[in-house]
């Protein structure tokens, strides 16, 4: 098998959550280039159109699926609405997610409540939804966007933390019945991302600078960057993956 069969995701089906902006879209367009056709899960319906017609572009299908991945009703319908557009999902992408950040001491319950839901509670409705076809075909990936603070401490961050902790323990927990059927279940631990969303939380010198002096690449990440390492995950060359949280920070864990 080529190198470039090997990455290759020519006659897949992804289904990528959190698609109209940020990692999730640059997932969504990089996984369109190397051959998938994708279900675009996003709650903004004009960006995940002028997506689709990035993706069309490729010759690939696209089909755009909104919805408010803080309600469970309309989670277990996006997995309804991307297996009723393309009868099996080869792929899931995890990618959407909040960040509302603060002190524990003066943390609302009710964001504490909505970040669980969307970073961790839809990923397993999700996974739930989609596992039992991947097995029954033994054949499939799940890769979950989590990111750094789920493994390191991060000021103000203790509900986002919590949620991409417990969705690096999903992920395991996942792989474990997952894996004797040939299903690859895996995480991503992102640095900030230069997203519309990472550029709005860190672009203050004051929370920006000592970040990026604490790690030795002395820069944060672009989205094309995970979209890449998405796109490995995603690849049969990443077979025997299984069960692991990859950290894609620069080295700051590392000392």
């Amino acid at each position: 098998m080529s190198w470039e069969t090997r990455f290759s995701l020519a006659g897949k089906t992804a289904l990528i959550t959190g698609a109209s902006s940020g990692i999730g879209a640059e997932i969504a367009r990089v996984f369109a280039q190397a051959g998938a056709d994708i279900a675009g899960h996003g709650r903004d319906a004009p960006r995940l159109a002028a997506l689709g017609e990035e993706v069309e572009s490729e010759g690939r299908r696209f089909v755009a699926i909104t919805g408010d991945l803080g309600d469970t009703q309309q989670t277990e319908s996006v997995a309804i609405q991307a297996l009723a557009a393309f009868e099996k999902i080869d792929i899931l992408v995890n990618s959407a997610g909040v960040a509302l950040t603060g002190p524990v001491i003066d943390y609302d319950l009710a964001d504490w409540q909505r970040t669980m839901a969307i970073n961790l509670t839809a990923p397993f409705i999700l996974s739930k939804a989609l596992l039992p076809g991947m097995m029954e075909r033994q054949e499939g990936k799940i890769i979950n966007i989590s990111s750094q603070t789920g493994v390191i401490a991060l000021k103000d961050h203790a509900a986002y933390a919590t949620s991409k902790g417990g969705m690096n323990a999903l992920t395991k927990s996942l792989m474990t019945e997952a894996a004797p059927y040939n299903v690859q279940v895996n995480a991503i631990c992102p640095t900030v991302v230069l997203t519309e969303m990472g550029k709005e939380l860190w672009s203050a010198p004051e929370k920006k600078d000592p970040f990026i002096d604490r790690t030795p690449l002395g820069r944060f990440g672009e989205p094309v960057e995970i979209a890449d390492m998405a796109l490995y995950l995603a690849s049969p060359a990443s077979g025997l993956v299984n069960g692991a949280i990859m950290m894609i920070e620069g080295g700051y864990s590392s000392i």
